[in-house]
Formats: C-alpha cells, sequence, structure tokens
C-alpha cells in the first residue's frame, strides 16, 4: 500500500504558555489496555507465491534461506479485508474468528475500505459513499460477533484525508490556507473531510459495542505528521472512545523512534482534549513534537521534546494529568522495521522511500508484552513480502518501469515481492530463528 510519504505537516504553533491556578477538573481521557499481555496472536494463511518461494529456495539447495522465509510465514501477522459487500465481509471476518479460535488465538484485523482509500494511488479502492462504507462496517462488526479480536482501522485513513485543511477550520486556531495534497476531484471539497471524520467515529462507536474488540486508529508514524497533529486526528476520529491508535503500518520507521512518538502523541491528546483541564485545552498545534523543538534528522535532540512534555503537561500538578496509565495506548508495526527507513544513495526525481525499499528487514516478533506501559503490542500488520506497489522512483509510469533499486518491475501493491521477501528475512533484527 501506498503509505506514509508525502511532506510531513510542520505544525508546531507559537508554544503559549498560559498558567491558570483555577483551571476546572474536567473529564480525563479514558484509560486503555485492553491485551493481555499472554496473548497469542493468529497466523494466518500465508500470502500467494509464499510457499512455492520456500520449495524453490529448498530445491536449489538454499536451505537456510527457505527456512527462514518458513519462520516468517510462521509468525502471527494481519489479516487484511478490503472490500466486499456487507454480507461477504461478515462472512469472511467470521471464518477468519472461527480459525483463529481453533488455534486459541486472537486475530488481528484489518479494516481498509474507506471511500478514496489511499487518495488513489497504488492501494486505490474502497467503499464508493459513506453511507456504503457504514453498511460494510457493520457487516464487519456483525462478523466479530463477541469474539476477542484486535482491528486496525484504515491504515493511511487519518494520514491522508481528501481536502483536509490541518488546524484550519476553527476560529480559535491557526488559520492555515494550505490544504493537503489529497484532493480528489470525484470528492466534496466542502465535506469529504468531515465525511472522513464522521466514518471512523461510526467504526469506532460500531466495533466498541463489543467489548471483546480492541480498535485502533491511525496515528501515521514518526517520520510523517507532527505530534501534534496526529493527536488532533485521532481526536476528531474519536480516539477517546477507542483503544488507542497504531503507527508505522507499512513502514520501516525504528522502533525506539516511535515510541517516542507514540508517548507524545498520548500526552498530546489528553493535552489537548477539551475534557481534560489542560491548560492547553483545545490547542494539539501547541504540542511539541519531532518536529520542534527536537531536530527530526538527530535523534539525540528528541529528548528536547521530551522536556517539553515534562515541563508543559507533567509539571502542570494544578490540573488533573493522569500520568501514562490513564493514556491513550498504541500498538507498533515491526514486520519491516528491522533495519530502520532507508536513505537513497542516488537523487532520483521521486525517492519513494517507502516503496519496497530495498536491504530492510522484519523487526520484533508479535508481543503483547512489550514491558512499556503505553505500547500494547508489536504487530505485524503490513504482511512481510508483499510488495508496496509499482515504484518507479520518479522515472517513468508505474508498472511499466524497472524499479532501479531491484532492477525489474515491481508487483502490483499486495502481491509476493520474493526478492524484497529474501531481503526482510535475511536482514532481520533480531535474526529470525527457523
Amino acid at each position: 500500500m501506498n503509505n506514509q510519504r508525502k511532506l510531513k505537516h510542520l505544525l508546531v504553533g507559537t508554544l503559549v504558555v498560559v498558567l491558570i491556578a483555577s483551571a476546572p477538573m474536567l473529564a480525563l481521557a479514558k484509560s486503555q489496555g485492553n491485551l493481555d499481555p499472554d496473548t497469542q496472536f493468529y497466523v494466518p494463511k500465508p500470502i500467494q507465491g509464499a510457499r512455492q518461494q520456500i520449495a524453490s529456495l529448498t530445491s536449489s539447495g538454499d536451505k537456510a534461506d527457505a527456512a527462514l522465509v518458513r519462520t516468517m510465514i510462521e509468525t502471527p501477522q494481519a489479516v487484511w479485508i478490503e472490500g466486499g459487500t456487507p454480507h461477504k465481509v461478515q462472512q469472511e471476518v467470521k471464518s477468519t474468528i472461527k480459525h483463529a479460535a481453533a488455534k486459541g488465538t486472537v486475530p488481528v484485523l484489518v479494516a481498509y475500505n474507506l471511500p478514496f482509500r489511499d487518495c488513489s494511488q497504488y492501494s486505490a479502492g474502497g467503499a464508493t459513499s459513506m453511507a456504503e462504507y457504514k453498511a460494510w462496517i457493520d457487516g464487519f462488526a456483525a462478523g466479530i460477533g463477541d469474539a476477542t479480536v484486535v482491528v486496525i482501522l484504515e491504515p493511511d485513513g487519518l494520514g491522508i484525508i481528501p481536502w483536509y485543511n490541518p488546524f484550519g477550520d476553527r476560529d480559535t486556531w491557526v488559520t492555515n490556507p494550505n490544504l493537503e495534497w489529497c484532493q480528489p476531484e470525484e470528492a466534496d471539497p466542502d465535506t469529504a473531510a468531515a465525511e472522513r471524520f464522521e466514518m471512523l467515529n461510526y467504526a469506532v462507536d460500531k466495533f466498541k459495542e463489543n467489548p471483546g474488540t480492541s480498535v485502533y486508529l491511525d496515528g501515521t508514524h514518526s517520520g510523517w505528521l507532527g505530534a501534534g497533529d496526529a493527536a488532533d486526528r485521532l481526536y476528531q476520529a474519536g480516539v477517546l472512545d477507542a483503544d488507542g491508535f497504531f503507527l508505522n503500518v507499512s513502514n520501516y520507521r525504528y522502533t525506539e523512534h516511535l515510541i517516542k512518538y507514540g508517548t507524545w502523541i498520548s500526552k498530546c491528546i489528553w493535552f489537548g482534549d477539551p475534557g481534560s483541564g489542560s491548560w492547553g485545552a483545545g490547542h494539539f498545534e501547541w504540542c511539541g513534537s519531532q518536529y520542534s523543538p527536537a531536530d527530526p534528522n538527530d535523534f539525540s535532540t528528541w529528548t528536547l521534546t521530551d522536556q517539553w512534555y515534562a515541563n508543559n503537561v507533567e509539571s502542570q500538578t494544578w490540573v488533573p494529568y493522569p500520568g501514562d496509565s490513564g493514556l491513550k495506548h498504541f500498538v507498533i508495526d515491526t514486520s519491516r522495521n528491522g533495519q530502520g527507513p532507508w536513505t537513497p544513495t542516488v537523487p532520483y526525481p521521486d525517492p519513494q522511500d517507502w516503496c519496497n525499499p530495498p536491504d530492510r528487514g522484519v523487526g520484533l516478533l508479535p508481543t503483547a508484552d512489550t514491558g512499556i506501559e503505553l505500547v500494547e503490542a508489536y504487530l505485524w500488520v503490513k504482511i512481510p513480502g508483499a510488495s508496496d506497489g509499482e515504484c518507479a522512483r520518479g522515472l517513468g509510469e508505474p508498472g511499466e518501469t524497472i524499479d532501479p533499486e531491484w532492477g525489474l518491475i515491481d508487483p502490483p501493491a499486495g502481491d509476493l515481492f520474493p526478492e524484497m521477501a529474501l531481503d526482510l528475512v535475511q536482514n532481520a533484527n533480531p535474526p529470525l530463528l527457523p
């Protein structure tokens, strides 16, 4: 899928500190932490072609790599649900849950069907209207029933919002006249963004009717939105009623960076929530992020943003700061981040550093026992070995242009990319143990 790649939004406004000793004691964001540390996640049927790759490696005498690929496909990972009628999605979800229950495991289900999904790029598709999407969500939720599941709700759903104007639609906030890059002609500029938030709120509420469903919204990743922008979008999408948010789906950011980034988002959700009692209530754009006061390209400076939160959130003892136990939790996709992000060495017109980068590796194995209060789980959400799309690096038409990093035309999004799959297992960090 075509994720996490456009210009970041440097949306950290002037840090206005107005200490109001008599701030009201208002409602806190709900504390969440649904996943039992002993949760065993579901291993679904492997991506099509993976078993053939294992057979091919074995027959050629490369038994070590064959064993690594086998270990990869036998590791718990998500099941992507990407369309169909409400009845079809209900049956697909129900079938997945049945297979997971037979193994005593919990499935991770990705709901991926929003209108204008991926803004009509490599992973284009989705429902054609808000009514169609809500009906699809109804079918999805009916398929879950009272089962225990994890739902990753719409990767890119908040990172790419059609006709969105960050921080520009409320009189009390900074006006930003620059609309985001996703401006599909088929979408109504006056309603598209609001409809996106309405659909996500609807989905959160529908899924949370079942107490066994843990649902997470899109928090993008540490190389994309600033923490304040991400927190604001999450708030509008209903994160207070969800279990939290997810990070790094289909991307490659270091886990260490994502933990800091996710922690900042969690704190900023509380800081900016109008119901929190914080002196920053209503002002997510004041939050510190990886862009300010930190330098996004120098991780050693990220302690500056840690200090921003320490000084402007934790120290405000006259408001009901809940501590980490009262903040929103998050999950991290570690399916491909073992070697971190890719830095191209060639000046391509469009490097597409998110799209089938070479020399990457799978990361931490899926677990709900992270040892970090705010981190609910490490998950393999993106299917390792699945192509991100027909990457052309700005050199020609996708699907017709050889990817110079691989020397071939990349497979379509979602199809097995055997060469990349082999890269991922060979460069695993920590190493995969067959």
